[in-house]
């Protein structure tokens, strides 16, 4: 199977060029004919973000606007309870029977894996690449993991799910927490992320002091 669905999940709290440019970097990389950017609207492992999942969806969708094959999804807005990765996957699955799709995760969330929701069940619907930041020491973890881990990005394409992989991207150092602080301080986000974001977020009166 050579279509290649690529999914990127996060609080997007605000969406910013950190999670931009490294989902063009994947989207590049491994030629994805989709990309689906998956706002999380109840993390079960971090407090629940302050804007509802609507904004952080709008903000998303002006973020990739004119970018062609990238979906701000918004299944998990759409389903109740803990927005569990592995629900996502599976509901995914059920839509593109045929695709590879491979989920994206940075290097410190792939480090807490092993406590995901009924993570070995991730592979069973997508292959996992890892976001790796330059000079990245692998700690693959156990065993089993091991064994998933593959060494070409063409293994990814040769199968529907189940692999391993580890991909060096850029970097930003650009943090939705410290934007969030900016904007509190009455101070303007720009160059952090696209104007039209930006625009929206002075217009709504979004992550003010006081709120």
């Amino acid at each position: 199977s050579s279509i290649m669905l690529g999914v990127y999940g996060g609080t997007f709290n605000p969406v910013h060029y950190g999670h931009l440019r490294t989902a063009f970097e994947v989207s590049e990389f491994f030629q994805l004919e989709r990309l689906h950017l998956i706002p999380c609207k109840n993390p079960a492992h971090r407090q629940q973000p302050g804007v509802s999942a609507e904004i952080r969806l709008r903000l998303l969708q002006l973020a990739i606007e004119g970018m062609s094959g990238w979906v701000a999804d918004r299944r998990e807005l759409d389903r109740p309870g803990p927005s569990y990765m592995v629900d996502t996957l599976a509901s995914l699955r059920a839509e593109f029977p045929e695709e590879s799709i491979i989920l994206f995760m940075g290097q410190d969330a792939f480090n807490g894996i092993e406590g995901w929701y009924r993570w070995q069940q991730l592979f069973d619907y997508a292959h996992v690449v890892v976001m790796t930041r330059p000079g990245f020491h692998r700690q693959t973890g156990s065993r089993w993991l091991k064994d998933k881990q593959t060494e070409t990005d063409q293994s990814l394409r040769q199968a529907k799910a189940g692999a391993l992989f580890f991909q060096p991207v850029t970097p930003l150092d650009i943090s939705s927490s410290n934007i969030r602080k900016l904007i509190q301080a009455g101070r303007q986000p720009k160059f952090l992320m696209p104007d039209n974001v930006i625009q929206a977020i002075n217009q709504q009166k979004l992550y003010q002091p006081g709120n």
